[in-house]
């Protein structure tokens, strides 16, 4: 696949299924040439097939931190300027607390936010020179409130929360704007795995979400382009819930 003069580029890590594919869908029907990475490759496979000649894959482990700078430095090269990072892999565990082992914890952390760090400083080296560029992190609603038998995933989202305004602050004088999306609960593989087999807990998320459905994650892949292009220039800092109402429901 070949990228077209003066077409923007876009990262979706974790962009072969879910929100992480919602993102990348938008993004391939704006014209944006957009490289998805991701670790399964029979999803992978699916997202090229699905996103078409807009779209690369790329199959990687994130949490291998050292490799990640010759990634940015291949990706460059091959297809030219990163415009825009969308840091959205991650992964969940459901556990009481008390029985969240330190490799539990560790692991979850490296995933949804060391790699973010890692990947996004790399990109940034190479945005800085051009004074230009988006950052988008995702965060959840665990970022928001208190939710039971999730502690390491809510360290995490609420460290990229605050990740999001240090990077934003020390980044936009230099023309890259930071900022997050936290979704809220929307309708994917993951969450109906978590929702279905928990009925109590499905019934207190659409008691507590004003607009009463779970969201789409197209709902979120439209949010990502806007922040990516030119109608969100003034923005940056910011946190987004996209979320139906759910982190002021009462």
């Amino acid at each position: 696949m070949e990228r077209k003069n003066n077409q923007q580029l876009a990262i979706v890590t974790g962009g072969a299924s879910g929100i992480g594919l919602a993102i990348a869908q938008r993004f391939v029907q704006a014209d944006i040439f957009t490289v998805v990475i991701g670790r399964d490759k029979e999803k992978l496979q699916h997202a090229a097939e699905l996103l078409g000649s807009n779209c690369v894959t790329i199959s990687a482990d994130l949490t291998q931190l050292a490799a990640i700078p010759a990634l940015i430095t291949d990706i460059e090269t091959q297809y030219g300027p990163i415009n825009i990072l969308v840091n959205n892999a991650g992964i969940n565990m459901k556990k009481e607390f008390a029985d969240v082992t330190d490799e539990d914890f560790e692991k979850v952390l490296l995933t949804n936010l060391q790699s973010v760090f890692s990947i996004s400083r790399e990109v940034v080296k190479v945005m800085t020179p051009r004074e230009a560029g988006s950052i988008i992190n995702i965060s959840s609603m665990a970022a928001k409130y208190g939710i039971p038998k999730v502690i390491a995933y809510t360290a995490s989202k609420s460290a990229i929360e605050g990740m999001t305004k240090a990077m934003a602050v020390e980044l936009s004088p230099k023309g890259i704007r930071v900022n997050c999306i936290a979704p809220g609960f929307i309708a994917t593989d993951m969450s109906a795995k978590a929702l279905n087999t928990d009925p109590e807990r499905k019934q207190k998320v659409m008691s507590r979400t004003p607009m009463g459905k779970l969201g789409t994650p197209a709902d979120i892949g439209n949010t990502a382009l806007f922040l990516a292009g030119e109608e969100a220039a003034y923005i940056t800092g910011v946190s987004i819930a996209v979320d139906g109402g759910n982190s002021i429901g009462f």
